[in-house]
């Protein structure tokens, strides 16, 4: 997804549960991975060329900084690394076919809204046809290019990022798929955590002082 989409869906997912410099940090984060050098020799941030098993191994280890920071003095460093998970699950999304699997057993009747698609759907996550787009460089740089977009199309094979990616709304009809399946991933994600800390240390990763009665549940 593109950095501002990106931004869009974690402040839309995460607004009213964190503080506004915990959430500011987390948004910094997610977004930075789609700098040059998060773009550079690093599929599994993204989950392009097929590095499946590499992407959910980098959501799981960043979940576990979250974890290790928010037992230490240092605790603000949880939110760097939750930004960085949530910016990996939000493109299971946008650069793999989850979404076409999902909607391909509605072939022969009228597809649910996109409000309804399940981002976790254990069948589709651990799916033998799940993959994602390769990306042919240098052409698939051309893609990126507005005034070279359609050059890139007509030259770059369908099981490329260019072809594949639901990264913005002009690009895919089922844009809208990706973009709510990443905001309830996203959530999703931060209801694992309020599952696996006490109630202290979530608050402490929120940044905002809670009851037992406001102590909202997420999953």
């Amino acid at each position: 997804m593109l950095i501002p989409i990106h931004a869009e869906i974690t402040r839309e997912a995460l607004s009213g549960h964190f503080s506004s410099r915990a959430l500011n940090t987390i948004i910094a984060a997610n977004t930075r991975l789609d700098g040059l050098f998060g773009q550079i020799g690093h599929d599994e941030y993204h989950f392009d060329n097929n590095a499946i098993d590499e992407s959910y191994k980098y959501i799981n280890e960043q979940r576990g900084y979250v974890l290790a920071s928010l037992l230490t003095p240092n605790f603000s460093s949880a939110w760097p690394a939750f930004g960085r998970l949530t910016h990996t699950a939000q493109d299971l999304y946008a650069h793999t076919n989850y979404v076409s699997l999902w909607l391909s057993r509605y072939a022969d009747s009228t597809p649910p809204p996109p409000t309804e698609i399940d981002p976790v759907e254990k069948s589709l996550i651990h799916s033998p046809h799940l993959r994602s787009g390769k990306l042919y460089l240098p052409l698939e740089i051309l893609y990126f290019i507005p005034m070279f977009r359609k050059l890139a199309l007509s030259i770059l094979p369908y099981d490329s990022h260019a072809w594949m990616n639901l990264d913005s709304p002009e690009h895919n009809p089922q844009f809208e798929y990706a973009r709510i399946a990443a905001i309830k991933r996203t959530q999703y994600e931060l209801g694992i955590l309020q599952k696996l800390l006490p109630p202290e240390l979530f608050s402490r990763f929120t940044d905002i002082e809670t009851t037992s009665h406001e102590h909202e549940n997420f999953i």
